[in-house]
């Protein structure tokens, strides 16, 4: 993990990267806090953030342009996944590149 991670609202590439798949527990109708509306579902147990599973994928609740300016329309209210991700890991690393974002170094 880097001492100085990048700020993650100038970058965004993990949100348009991964696939996020949560339990459909996370979700709002099931006690949850994520919004129904942006999940598809995948398994009785599963589902997945919509438009992660796009070519290229990228989070229905991103806004703005990666490695620019980006914003979470449901950063209070986002699945596990996402709130588990850590900025500067080798995850992150990998998405970076994915967009040929510089050197964690300038943030």
């Amino acid at each position: 993990m880097d001492a100085n991670p990048p700020d993650c609202q100038h970058c965004g590439a993990c949100c348009a990267t991964f696939r996020v798949d949560f339990s459909v527990h996370e979700l709002l109708s099931e006690g949850g806090c994520v919004p129904d509306g942006l999940a598809a579902p995948l398994t009785g147990s599963n589902c997945r953030l919509r438009g992660t599973d796009h070519q290229p994928p990228r989070c229905a609740a991103l806004t703005g342009r990666v490695g620019e300016r980006v914003a979470c329309g449901i950063y209070e209210w986002r699945p596990s996944p996402c709130r588990e991700f850590e900025s500067g890991s080798d995850a992150c690393h990998r998405a970076r590149a994915r967009h040929g974002l510089g050197d964690l170094g300038a943030y």
